[in-house]
């Protein structure tokens, strides 16, 4: 018997069967290969056609099943993990009343704020564990206040993965993980926040009914499983934002242990099972797959957004893109820990949420045109992302987390021996890289919460560990270089 992931991300649509006696991947697919449209009508905005996902998840479905030769009678539950913060919006006939406006959209952040001043930080930190900011609530109060016609007609809210149980299952639901990544959650009353939605005048009755994270939220319906090609009445039993069950697929469940990502942004995902909230707002917390309001189970995000996208912006510039990333840690390698005094502050993608909303570019700094070279950029470049993690991390810290274990896939930055050392001897901690991905993840919660095996750490304790990282022998050098590059950084903050 098998269980099915389905990973719903604004670029594409992964999917992914394993094995429940095993425990093994049998198979991973992605449709389409290129990347789905984002329409940007103006500067700031971003959307997507709800259809279109469920469209390409019945196509990455076939792709899949085709690929393998699995009997899809064999199915026995399936999980979604999608992009988390977009706002879907569905008429009492489930048909959806305009394009989602998802996650990267920003035309909903004055709009937060505003709710954050109005509402007091001391509201929004201990009942919201968030600013309002520029989630979903403030995305749809801008619906609200710009399309009447199209907010009148609103039956439900949803986000992407409720969307997506909704096209499988005939049912609208959603999860308290979901509602507070939507900052529409009371933490403090166990609740969908009715101060939040008094003050943006929104009715609770838009709020879906709530379903466990892990437990069975529907059964795949007869039009869908014929789309689908799938039996009825299969179990969705899981889903989660990307972020959370990318942790989930870590094994990152317990508090002081750490997931962490290094694609063209950064992401670092701790755990806490304390109601922990960041004064100054440059963290956000959300309710973690395992979360419950008799044993709380956190998860502390951070973003940066100066990570790969400065490395990659890096290698193209000094050799238009033609030198392979492998070729590019050998050359970084050749040089001093701390790049012979050359640092680079990897912030020229937007503001840095970490830096309290600062915009203040990316700089190379101490450059020695007799000194340095080709090699110095490339070390300077992955230590300036490094010691930006670093830098996030401190502020976890500073909440009280101790991170003793960070846990990556094997993918990205963390593929690189500078970066992750780097890392890892600033902080002390080991770093795990392990083989899986968003949808595998899924897959196995399902099992979970369709009663197949009894508990999240039963499924996950066999993973194995690709590679790991500890701190270097002469982790003190490592440590110099970041107080250095901390001392440049906090020059142009202050």
């Amino acid at each position: 018997m098998y269980s099915l992931g389905y990973d719903i991300g604004s670029s594409s649509i992964k999917a992914a069967l394993v094995d429940n006696n095993s425990l093994s991947t049998i198979g991973t697919a992605q449709y389409p290969n290129n990347e789905m449209d984002i329409l940007a009508v103006k500067s700031g905005w971003a959307e997507q056609d709800p259809q279109l996902w469920w469209e390409n998840l019945i196509l990455v479905t076939q792709k899949l099943f085709a690929q393998t030769g699995i009997d899809s009678t064999q199915i026995k539950s399936i999980g979604i993990s999608y992009q988390m913060h977009g706002l879907v919006l569905v008429n009492k006939d489930f048909e959806v009343l305009r394009p989602s406006i998802i996650w990267c959209d920003s035309r909903g952040v004055e709009i937060g704020n505003k709710a954050f001043d109005e509402l007091g930080s001391d509201f929004c930190l201990c009942h919201l564990l968030n600013s309002p900011g520029n989630f979903t609530a403030s995305k749809l109060k801008w619906v609200k206040e710009n399309e009447p016609q199209v907010f009148e007609r609103i039956h439900k809210i949803m986000l992407p993965g409720d969307f997506i149980n909704m096209k499988l299952t005939g049912e609208i639901n959603t999860t308290i993980g979901g509602l507070s990544e939507a900052v529409l959650w009371d933490f403090k009353n166990n609740r969908p926040s009715e101060e939040l939605l008094s003050y943006f005048g929104f009715d609770q009755s838009i709020v879906p009914d709530l379903v466990n994270t892990i437990g069975v939220q529907g059964h795949v319906s007869k039009s869908a499983a014929q789309k689908l090609k799938l039996s009825e009445g299969i179990p969705v039993a899981y889903r989660a934002g990307d972020q959370p069950n990318n942790a989930l697929a870590l094994n990152v469940l317990k508090p002081g242990e750490v997931a962490a990502t290094g694609g063209t942004s950064g992401v670092v995902f701790g755990v806490t099972d304390q109601y922990a909230s960041d004064k100054k707002s440059r963290v956000n917390g959300f309710a973690h797959v395992n979360h419950a309001p008799s044993k709380p189970s956190l998860g502390i995000l951070l973003c940066i957004n100066g990570a790969g996208i400065q490395y990659g912006w890096m290698k193209g510039l000094l050799d238009s893109g033609k030198t392979s990333y492998t070729e590019i840690e050998r050359i970084a390698a050749s040089v001093s820990i701390n790049a012979d005094g050359l640092k680079i502050l990897p912030f020229g993608n937007g503001a840095e949420r970490i830096l309290e909303n600062r915009d203040i570019g990316g700089r190379i700094l101490n450059i020695n045109f007799n000194r340095h070279k080709k090699a110095h950029l490339y070390r300077a470049a992955l230590e300036g992302i490094a010691y930006s993690f670093v830098y996030g991390c401190q502020i976890l810290k500073e909440m009280g987390m101790k991170i003793q274990v960070m846990k990556v896939g094997n993918d990205n930055l963390f593929q690189s021996h500078v970066f992750s050392t780097t890392i890892a001897s600033v902080l002390d901690c080991e770093i795990e890289m392990l083989s899986t991905t968003g949808a595998v993840g899924a897959a196995k919660a399902s099992a979970v919460g369709a009663g197949l095996f009894d508990s999240l750490e039963e499924l996950m304790q066999d993973q194995k560990i690709v590679s790991r990282y500890t701190p270097a022998d002469n982790a003190n050098e490592y440590k110099s270089g970041y107080e250095e590059w901390h001392s440049e950084l906090i020059k142009l903050l202050t």
